[in-house]
């Protein structure tokens, strides 16, 4: 079936963050491109923020330590960055960062890593009054957190919000997209973080925010998500298929917005809610939550939303089944049906959520959309924890 924008949806604006000075992407890229990135931007002395597992079960970091080592540019490296990013892994980075005598930092990792660098970039200039640490981001991952301008950490009392710091100056000044750092993820982390990468996505095409040709970038990532990421699964080695879902990832969140940023949509509100709570890594609750939504969204969304989101099937090379609501409701299936394959399905019983939270955990995504100017019409509370129910167990 044909469906075509309608002129109020063909209207709009968009101002997009230039923080970014380069992006270099392809596999073995590192080795050269982290020296030119550091002259870029003027570094002089690296220190690289990370996890503990990535530094101590893999080569990644002692990779990244060699070339900063053999350029002159080593500092030091602070691995004590926790899933979610908790606050005092932030503040222990940034005594590190000043013990370190660096002036730039490398994050390395997923998204706890280099949003946990953003909060200590946001601290550090906060206590001094100066210029912003300028971040290079090398992500092994595809949560795509190196594209946006805001992050969030976890605070003492376990909970995250979406976006506690946020500036432009945050905004990675560096991003090196090298397939080959990515071989030793472990498989559930690189395929569900390919999920998030589908969440971000799927939920441009009902943010009210996203203006069409940056749709037709998302549509570009759904397509390749869909193809690449089975085919990574089944063979994980495989350096094309990584590096086309890099690339994905990058479009899918792609360039940075400039307006204050939250959650995309009540499937990343969600997540938010459900991950540094009960433990839930990021990428899972993506895996838990957007089939689900996307066909909560066949019930409630605009006749514009719907019809961007029934447009992905074009992409996908799947026939339209006639109409929008029902084309909708396929996608949800499509999304359900890809979790499965990638062996991803979970459920929150599984995670230890206990289904009297339902209702706080609904309400509390509602809030943030409502706060971010959502349509109330489209956040209804007992429709939420319906949803919720449905992937309960």
């Amino acid at each position: 079936m044909t469906t075509h924008p309608s002129l109020e949806s063909l209207q709009g604006s968009y101002a997009w963050v230039d923080a970014i000075r380069k992006i270099s992407y392809g596999p073995g890229c590192v080795t050269k491109a982290l020296p030119q990135i550091m002259d870029l931007l003027g570094g002089k002395k690296a220190l690289i923020v990370t996890g503990n597992s990535l530094r101590t079960k893999t080569d990644v970091v002692e990779k990244i330590e060699k070339i900063l080592k053999e350029h002159g540019a080593y500092g030091d490296t602070f691995s004590e960055i926790g899933e979610h990013a908790p606050v005092a892994g932030i503040h222990r980075g940034i005594e590190a960062f000043k013990k370190s005598g660096a002036d730039i930092i490398v994050a390395v990792g997923g998204g706890s890593p280099i949003d946990a660098v953003k909060v200590i970039i946001s601290y550090i200039q906060q206590q001094t009054g100066g210029t912003f640490v300028q971040q290079i981001s090398i992500p092994t991952t595809l949560s795509a957190a190196e594209y946006t301008i805001g992050a969030g950490f976890t605070n003492e009392q376990g909970h995250k919000e979406s976006t506690t710091v946020h500036s432009p100056e945050l905004a990675p000044a560096g991003i090196i997209l090298d397939a080959e750092l990515t071989l030793p993820t472990p498989e559930q982390l690189w395929l569900a973080t390919g999920l998030r990468a589908l969440d971000h996505t799927v939920e441009n095409f009902y943010k009210s925010t996203t203006p069409l040709p940056l749709k037709m970038l998302c549509y570009s990532a759904i397509a390749d998500l869909f193809q690449y990421l089975p085919i990574s699964k089944a063979n994980p080695q495989d350096l094309q298929a990584r590096q086309m879902l890099q690339l994905a990832s990058w479009m899918s969140i792609w360039p940075l917005k400039l307006e204050k940023s939250g959650p995309l949509g009540l499937s990343h509100s969600l997540g938010h809610k459900l991950g540094a709570t009960y433990g839930i890594p990021h990428g899972i609750t993506s895996c838990l939550t957007l089939a689900a939504v996307v066909n909560y969204k066949a019930q409630v969304a605009s006749t514009d939303d719907k019809q961007s989101l029934a447009r992905a099937l074009f992409y996908l090379r799947e026939p339209s089944t006639g109409s929008v609501d029902s084309d909708v409701r396929k996608l949800s299936y499509l999304i359900d049906d890809l979790v499965i394959r990638l062996g991803l399905k979970r459920t929150l019983k599984g995670y230890g959520v206990p289904k009297e939270d339902l209702p706080r955990i609904a309400q509390l995504a509602i809030n943030t959309l409502l706060a971010l100017g959502e349509p109330e019409s489209q956040l209804v509370e007992p429709q939420v924890v319906k949803l919720l129910e449905s992937i309960y167990e």
